[in-house]
């Protein structure tokens, strides 16, 4: 069985931790993503996929604040719809939207290193290589105890929240308050494409959703699970809105989108010159290291309660330890398949997909299922569904026109995941 340290995190680890997670992913990689599909309306994008967030958020905190549980995503689902596929298949949708998240970083912190240092490597080997020792490092941190992560977490937070705050007033004072991005004539951007946006914009929120994977460990889980999630969202909104204006400030969208995968330090040299690159490299490597570390810890846990419940397969191969560390290593390997084989773009739009379908599918259960024993509003709740059937459906719609790959990705891991627990638990059934 996996192992739980009850009580070992405090309210404040927790945010750390969520934040970790949001910063780590969202503005650093997300920025340039958004504004390519956005355009002009790129912090509009960010503030809009904020508020569906805070929708989304309401069901995983009405269930938490009753039931808190390292499981947190797996828990709710086996709540909702009892040990089925749908459970198993959903749960690892989510789990593989957090490790393609992972990657995600692993790739940023590698795209963001190049910038300030010349290691002398072709970069399309050195991007996927520097990720790869990030999610090698991220892996011997989590076989540390909690209260070193949560230190960890701690500091690193603190140093992304303040630097990140500092360069974008900065930016925004030499700029002269002028957003050269946003007082442009707007580009032909569709409502479609700024929907597609938004979806993309949600993964740079969806890290709050490690707060409920660590349920079991947090301590006053019932109240300190909403809570954890809602400041965490609050400060991550206020610093996505005031980097993005900064960018505005000193970027064209044109500039921001050839420079998408690196943006934040390409925004600071009209700003700062190559100093400001450097720094603004350097709270990218805090914000990409903490943010897998976090995201690692909370996903790898997320795993090994679902073993735990016998939801899905699990094998040692030999190794010595509990399961929580063999979902450690499971993780860290298939984060490093993803970070190697894929870039930003697709990872990014890959990993919505999975997430907000399964978004979808939790406030489901909750309004069916859950609504009365856990007291939840149904009008929160249909609106929550109404928000992420509108966002997934742009976004397919954008990633149709123009890049089948993602589709034909989505559609495969649909496939398997879903074929894979329901042949698994049918399997289960007859041993039984």
């Amino acid at each position: 069985m996996s192992t739980e340290n009850k009580n070992s995190l405090t309210l404040g680890g927790a945010v750390a931790m969520g934040t970790g997670v949001m910063i780590g992913a969202g503005i650093f990689a997300l920025t340039g993503q958004v504004a390519e599909l956005a355009g002009t309306w790129f912090p509009f994008a960010f503030l809009v996929a904020g508020i569906i967030a805070g929708f989304s958020s309401y069901s995983y905190i009405k269930v938490c604040n009753k039931y808190p549980s390292s499981g947190g995503i797996a828990m709710i689902l086996k709540k909702a719809y009892g040990p089925s596929t749908i459970t198993g298949a959903c749960s690892l949708l989510m789990y593989f939207s957090m490790v393609i998240n992972e990657s995600l970083v692993a790739r940023t912190f590698g795209t963001y290193s190049l910038q300030a240092f010349d290691l002398g490597f072709d970069k399309g080997i050195a991007v996927p290589a520097l990720g790869v020792i990030l999610l090698i490092f991220a892996f011997f941190v989590n076989l540390m105890s909690n209260d070193f992560i949560q230190k960890f977490s701690y500091f690193m937070a603190f140093v992304k929240v303040g630097g990140l705050a500092l360069l974008a007033f900065g930016g925004l004072y030499v700029s002269g308050f002028q957003f050269e991005s946003l007082s442009a004539v707007p580009q032909k951007t569709s409502p479609i494409s700024i929907l597609g946006a938004i979806a993309i914009g949600i993964l740079a929120f969806k890290g709050f959703t490690t707060i409920t994977n660590s349920g079991g460990e947090l301590k006053n889980a019932k109240d300190n699970v909403g809570r954890a999630i809602m400041i965490s969202l609050l400060i991550c909104l206020g610093v996505y809105l005031l980097t993005c204006f900064a960018v505005a400030g000193n970027l064209s969208i044109e500039e921001i989108v050839n420079a998408k995968n690196y943006v934040l330090a390409e925004a600071a040299r009209p700003a700062f010159g190559q100093w400001g690159v450097t720094i603004t490299v350097i709270f990218a490597i805090a914000a990409t290291v903490s943010g897998v570390i976090a995201s690692v810890f909370a996903v790898s846990r997320m795993l090994a309660m679902l073993t735990d419940m016998e939801i899905v397969p699990h094998s040692h191969f030999g190794m010595p330890g509990d399961i929580q560390k063999h979902t450690l290593v499971y993780t860290i390997v298939l984060a490093i398949i993803l970070t190697v084989l894929f870039d930003l773009s697709s990872i990014a739009s890959l990993g919505a997909i999975f997430y907000i379908v399964m978004d979808i599918v939790i406030h489901w259960g909750v309004l069916k299922h859950l609504k009365d024993d856990v007291e939840a509003s149904a009008i929160i709740l249909i609106t929550a569904i109404i928000l992420d059937v509108i966002v997934l459906g742009a976004l397919i719609w954008v990633k149709i026109q123009s890049d089948m790959v993602v589709i034909y990705a989505s559609i495969i891991g649909f496939v398997l995941i879903f074929a894979g627990e329901k042949i698994f638990l049918k399997y289960k059934e007859k041993e039984s």
